[in-house]
């Protein structure tokens, strides 16, 4: 496992949404499936790795999800930039001192309900 996608949605259609588009379009590799966040946790590691504080949250995230990514953070952050998600997403790597304690905790979270892993058939688009 290379890096984390923590994804921010306001609801949950647009959370799977986001992730569907990581794997179909983004080509990223999950490492698992995708695991339930709590939202409050997620504008938190939003506010860590961006360095803000809270006054600077734009708006709080009602649905978010976590999954570990086979790919680098590089790789994951030139994707975001590519395919346009519709939801916030944020790439945690190991160099940030969050990451460990994300490792510490994604397998223990409950899987996110719901989610299933995109086609790759042409025929179901």
């Amino acid at each position: 496992m290379e890096s984390f996608a923590v994804i921010r949605a306001d609801d949950t259609s647009k959370l799977k949404t986001a992730l569907a588009d990581l794997e179909r379009h983004g080509d990223l590799t999950f490492v698992d499936t995708p695991k339930e966040l709590n939202p409050d946790f997620a504008d938190r590691i939003l506010l860590d790795v961006m360095q803000l504080r809270e006054d600077e949250l734009r708006w709080e995230c009602k649905a978010a999800a976590i999954v570990p990514l086979h790919d680098s953070a590089g790789a994951a952050i030139d994707v975001l930039k590519k395919i346009h998600p519709p939801a916030h997403i944020i790439i945690v790597s190991s160099r940030y001192a969050l990451f460990n304690e994300l490792l510490g905790r994604v397998d223990a979270l409950p899987t996110l309900e719901g989610y299933r892993k995109p086609s790759t058939s042409h025929e179901d688009l």
